[in-house]
């Protein structure tokens, strides 16, 4: 390693920020939905879930954002069949049934993908054991 390299390493994600076209709507959607916990609003335009210790931002477009074209959020679940079923069931948009990814020597990944109502991709991932 360098010397002139700061000593920091980054392995726990506090918040991610997913750019929506109505923060309501979106809000509805990740709260009601997929059951995150709502934390607070910051003006019309910011709202603040949380994901298991992970702060969720939504956001209209700031900066460069584009609607629909994110990162993946990944929530682990522990029934994926089930999970995706359900979040269907309440009017989420199914974009990949639950299907193996990859197999490892202690189990085997499973995921799916969702769609959130401006298509941003919303990943559901189980480790089978």
């Amino acid at each position: 390693m360098s010397s002139n390299r700061p000593s920091i390493q980054l392995s726990v994600i506090k918040q991610i920020a997913i750019t929506v076209s109505d923060v309501d709507l979106a809000l509805t959607f990740y709260r009601d939905i997929l059951g995150l916990e709502f934390l607070f609003r910051a003006g019309g335009n910011l709202a603040f879930l949380n994901a298991n210790g992970i702060r969720l931002m939504l956001t209209t477009p700031l900066g460069a954002g584009i609607v629909g074209n994110n990162s993946i959020l990944y929530f682990q679940v522990p029934d994926i069949e089930s999970t995706h079923q359900q979040l269907v069931q309440l009017n989420a948009v199914s974009e990949r049934l639950p299907q193996l990814v990859a197999k490892f020597p202690d189990h085997d990944l499973w995921s799916s993908f969702l769609k959130d109502p401006d298509g941003n991709l919303i990943g559901l991932m189980e480790e089978k054991r």
